[in-house]
């Protein structure tokens, strides 16, 4: 295995970025078909990224797009860790390009558990009661999540903000509340 970087096209839904990858990575990248993808490669260095394209621009641009991520360390079943989350962000027009994530396995490789599963076992006797509202909760707390600070994009996958509330108004329609980058 030759530890030499070779510039690659890695697709993104959003577009394409040209950088150059490692052996190692162009394996993370390759899922089964012709294309190499930047998901599963995760962060690339800036530097390495010679340019990019954005489909909503529909344009080529010299150098990296903008990079945002969080490092959330936070547990998404037992024994996996989302580390980092990330998109690589077209500089004009802030349409996304690709997202990343990055996870950490603790203890044993593939023991990865759903945590709903914990939470599903721990609650029995709330499903011998005779009552409906324990047993809805117990569904809908297995089979729903919560929306509030995810990132919302438009038809064009373009970020417009941040999911703040969700509720159903008087004329039972669904309301989504979003703030955007300033906060508004």
């Amino acid at each position: 295995m030759s530890s030499e970087l070779r510039l690659k096209k890695l697709r993104g839904s959003g577009g394409f970025v040209m950088a150059q990858v490692s052996d190692d990575q162009q394996r993370k990248g390759n899922l089964g078909g012709p294309d190499l993808f930047l998901a599963p490669i995760g962060r690339i260095d800036s530097q390495l990224i010679s340019k990019f394209f954005c489909n909503t621009c529909e344009k080529d641009y010299e150098g990296g797009p903008k990079i945002e991520f969080e490092n959330p360390n936070e547990e998404v079943a037992q024994n996996l860790i989302l580390r980092e989350r990330g998109q690589y962000i077209c500089t004009t027009c802030g349409s996304t390009i690709a997202e990343y994530r990055e996870f950490q396995k603790t203890g044993e490789v593939g023991l990865a558990k759903p945590i709903s599963d914990e939470v599903q076992s721990t609650p029995s006797p709330k499903v011998e009661q005779p009552t409906i509202q324990p047993i809805a909760a117990t569904t809908s707390d297995s089979t729903f999540s919560s929306i509030v600070g995810m990132s919302v994009y438009d038809s064009n996958a373009k970020k417009v903000g941040t999911a703040k509330q969700v509720g159903i108004n008087s004329s039972h329609q669904v309301v989504l509340v979003i703030t955007n980058k300033e906060g508004s």
